[in-house]
């Protein structure tokens, strides 16, 4: 596997990627993928190598004021995230690519595919967040903004206890960890990709979406029910579950997610 690293130039900023792809060079496979939120495109680091290995090619971007990339102002929403990619594809030389996001990066993907659906070969979404009027307008009476700092630390206990109690029958401390690290590093605006998702009507995209499309998810993952949602709605999208695992699934299972994927994009 060879990689490579570098920035697009976007009018929200340096938008950073990560490329990966096989020994080989010889791939006809682009697959962007768009991660949740707060993370970056580390949160697919085990999913590489077995991506790579099923002739895979990978542009994992991270998503404006996450990861390496520049925090954008104003605070942008889910259409300003998804709008990153075109220059993504061209930076590339790319007409078209196979397109995946998990939960935020989701949204993500499914807002660029519903606007810009020449450019998409095909469409992954793991766990997307398909929430109803109802629930979006919940989810947004809770706290966005900046954590104030505490000279004893405990506000970083606080919000470790918040990661671990979001991620019921979590296996693996070091995607914990990684996320949580992703979190710190987003800073004062690491709830900018969140209060995106909640505001962002997915379902008026999903319904109109007009490219192959997989629905992949998890049995015991927090999104699990939703995705059973959008199946309902869309019973001509292919559907995919692995069993067990959190949202931390890349992390818990990257063979078996990897092959998912793969197999999905391989036949398009």
């Amino acid at each position: 596997m060879k990689s490579r690293r570098g920035y697009v130039s976007h009018r929200s900023g340096q938008v950073h990627y990560r490329t990966y792809w096989p020994d080989s060079g010889k791939n006809n496979l682009v697959l962007v993928l768009s991660h949740q939120s707060p993370s970056s495109s580390l949160m697919f680091e085990a999913a590489y190598p077995h991506l790579t290995a099923a002739n895979v090619m990978c542009v994992a971007v991270d998503t404006p004021g996450f990861g390496m990339s520049d925090v954008p102002d104003p605070r942008p929403s889910v259409e300003d995230y998804a709008e990153v990619f075109p220059a993504v594809l061209d930076h590339f030389n790319l007409k078209q690519a196979h397109f995946l996001g998990h939960h935020t990066g989701a949204a993500n993907v499914t807002a660029f595919a519903a606007r810009h659906p020449e450019r998409v070969t095909s469409l992954i979404l793991n766990g997307p967040p398909l929430f109803s009027e109802e629930e979006r307008t919940e989810r947004l009476k809770g706290y966005f903004g900046p954590v104030a700092p505490k000279e004893d630390g405990s506000h970083l206990v606080q919000r470790w206890n918040g990661r671990l109690k979001a991620t019921p029958g979590y296996t693996n401390l070091y995607a914990m960890q990684r996320n949580f690290l992703g979190t710190l590093l987003a800073g004062d605006t690491f709830w900018y990709g969140h209060k995106a998702a909640y505001e962002y009507d997915m379902m008026r995209d999903f319904k109109r979406l007009k490219t192959r499309t997989l629905l992949l998810t998890n049995t015991t993952e927090d999104l699990y029910q939703i995705t059973q949602r959008a199946r309902a709605l869309r019973p001509d999208m292919a559907y995919a579950e692995l069993k067990g695992g959190t949202h931390d699934i890349v992390d818990e299972q990257p063979e078996a997610w990897s092959a998912a994927v793969a197999a999905f994009i391989k036949q398009s």
